[in-house]
């Protein structure tokens, strides 16, 4: 199957305001992509790009003062097939680990493994290990959550979380990658498209999604503890340690969000 994937995002600036934008389709899926969903924008200005620590693109430029458009617009080829689902994937033991992934076992800004980790190890200490492990993790939080974009709040952590018991798909990964990281499996936060393909209707609004990989078995896995259930289309733009790594937009100064559209189809 094809999916479009493409986003409009408005911003007003009142000054001169340089810019970060991670909106691109991720380069793993490089040889997927059918057209590319380039960056634009609106007035034209200069762009360079460069790769994060952890891999991601990232654009950089200076946004002039008043109203600015970025927008991208592509087609990516997908296999039409949902999530992996592989329950006898293990957990390994931390000493056989790979070194790349011991970041992942970390406390980070969202995901504070101090302050859940009792809580963490009382929840799912004495229950199995492994797959079973993280999808009882994500069971956990898709009950606990009571997701609403009146809840969405750009500080909230994954202790708040757990606390207020709302909030949105964002906050599910940082509840589940903080459980994670408390019972020794290492998780990354990952943001991109999920449509609603395979879904049936009533369809929300379209917007960027946060899920989470897990380590397990030598490889990482997906899980999505919001929507709990293997889904087609999911288009990867950036992996972290949590939503602070891969913000879809950083600006260096105030500025208002004038419109946000964002659209994954698929193509007939």
């Amino acid at each position: 199957m094809k999916i479009r994937v493409g986003y409009e995002l408005i911003y007003d600036f009142p000054q001169r305001t340089p810019m970060i934008v991670v909106l691109g389709t991720h380069f793993s899926r490089a040889s997927d992509v059918v057209v590319p969903d380039f960056l634009t924008t609106s007035p034209a200005v200069p762009i360079s790009a460069y790769r994060d620590s952890f891999g991601n693109w990232c654009s950089r430029l200076v946004a002039p003062a008043g109203q600015m458009r970025l927008s991208g617009d592509g087609t990516v080829r997908d296999s039409g097939m949902p999530d992996v689902v592989a329950p006898s994937a293990p957990q390994q033991a931390i000493d056989e680990l790979p070194d790349e992934t011991i970041v992942f076992l970390l406390g980070s800004r969202y995901c504070e493994t101090d302050r859940l980790s009792e809580i963490a190890w009382g929840l799912f200490g004495n229950g199995p290990t492994g797959w079973a492990r993280v999808q009882a993790i994500c069971d956990f939080v898709h009950d606990r959550i009571q997701f609403g974009y009146e809840h969405a709040r750009a500080t909230k952590t994954a202790w708040e979380a757990y606390q207020e018991r709302r909030g949105v798909c964002r906050d599910y990964a940082h509840l589940a990658i903080a459980f994670c990281r408390c019972m020794n499996i290492p998780a990354r936060y990952c943001t991109g498209y999920l449509g609603d393909i395979g879904i049936p209707p009533p369809y929300g609004p379209m917007d960027f999604a946060g899920w989470f990989e897990a380590y397990l078995g030598g490889r990482w896995y997906t899980f999505d503890p919001r929507n709990n259930v293997p889904r087609i289309g999911r288009v990867l733009i950036a992996r972290g340690r949590d939503a602070s790594d891969v913000p879809i937009t950083h600006t260096f100064g105030s500025n208002t969000l004038v419109s946000f559209k964002v659209w994954t189809d698929e193509v007939s």
